[in-house]
């Protein structure tokens, strides 16, 4: 069981504090996001594509996840949960992830990159994470979810990355980003709507495909230590509430994948690579974005072009 405690504290904020009680005791429970192009040691595309360099980030991935795992259990978590959540969403190796955490890996998936996440969780990481495409001229391997497909993406009217999508959803749930870790473009670009957060910059951002890299080792310790600064400072941080209705907009890299989307009844298009749709609540509309993204992907060479091949 669990109970939710609203405090109100100063300057007339209300602060969400979850706190799980089993056998007595005090149990708090962090939900890491973890993405790759933001991880200590990347730089460009192909390091994420090609099979030997691919098996190397891999590792460097698991390890700037374990930093942040071991950096909220310093902090106070008794619980962690981790969202493999790039490409396959498969790249975290499991046999060398902190046994401390369980991880959620495998791309069917309702919630994408929150699968898993609900209201018992205290707080949510961003570990490894990136800017939104043309969100600057320099954020490292810079898109929106999906490269191949998406351009741009709007919530009630605002241009929206991956990390400030994901902190609206999670705040549905009462849950409040705590920390987010990547380039320093990707850094500036999130603390614009989260300027309270923890952050651990791991490379300076010089190209989309370019960046002063810090020594792995050195990057997880910052991460280490900022994780668990977040967790030691769970009770400052407050929920991204954002109320219904809500309305995505966005805009495919494509009219066929945009076009394709309309086969759901409640997807307007509103020009040839823009599409339109309001839900009632930030949850339903974000798995309704990833079922539009999911068509679009599918449709960038033809949703059958390979049947006969």
């Amino acid at each position: 069981m669990y109970i939710k405690i609203h405090l109100n504290l100063s300057n007339d904020k209300f602060f969400n504090i979850l706190i799980l009680m089993k056998k007595g005791e005090s149990l708090m429970k962090i939900f890491i996001s973890a993405d790759m192009e933001g991880i200590s040691g990347v730089a460009t595309n192909q390091q994420l594509k090609t099979p030997s360099e691919y098996q190397r980030f891999r590792k460097l991935m698991t390890a700037d996840v374990n930093a942040a795992i071991e950096g909220a259990f310093n902090g106070g978590a008794t619980e962690v949960v981790v969202a493999d959540g790039h490409g396959n969403m498969s790249n975290i190796i499991i046999e060398e992830l902190d046994s401390r955490a369980r991880l959620v890996s495998g791309s069917n998936r309702v919630m994408c990159q929150l699968e898993g996440l609900n209201e018992t969780f205290s707080g949510i990481m961003f570990v490894g994470h990136h800017g939104r495409e043309a969100g600057s001229d320099v954020t490292v391997i810079s898109h929106t979810l999906a490269g191949i497909c998406v351009k741009e993406m709007k919530i009630n009217g605002k241009v929206v990355g991956e990390t400030e999508m994901n902190t609206m959803v999670a705040g549905s749930f009462g849950v409040p980003a705590i920390f987010i870790s990547g380039d320093d473009a990707y850094v500036k670009e999130v603390k614009e709507t989260l300027p309270n957060v923890e952050e651990a910059v791991t490379k300076r951002a010089v190209d989309r495909f370019s960046a002063e890299l810090l020594h792995p080792e050195v990057a997880q310790t910052i991460i280490r230590e900022k994780a668990e600064k977040a967790v030691e400072r769970i009770g400052e941080f407050t929920p991204t509430k954002v109320n219904g209705p809500i309305t995505f907009e966005i805009d495919f890299k494509g009219p066929q994948q945009a076009k394709m989307t309309t086969t759901l009844p409640t997807v307007e298009l509103i020009s040839p690579t823009k599409i339109r749709f309001t839900c009632d609540d930030m949850v339903t509309a974000y798995k309704h974005m990833w079922g539009c993204v999911i068509i679009a992907m599918t449709a960038t060479n033809g949703v059958l072009g390979s049947v006969n091949s």
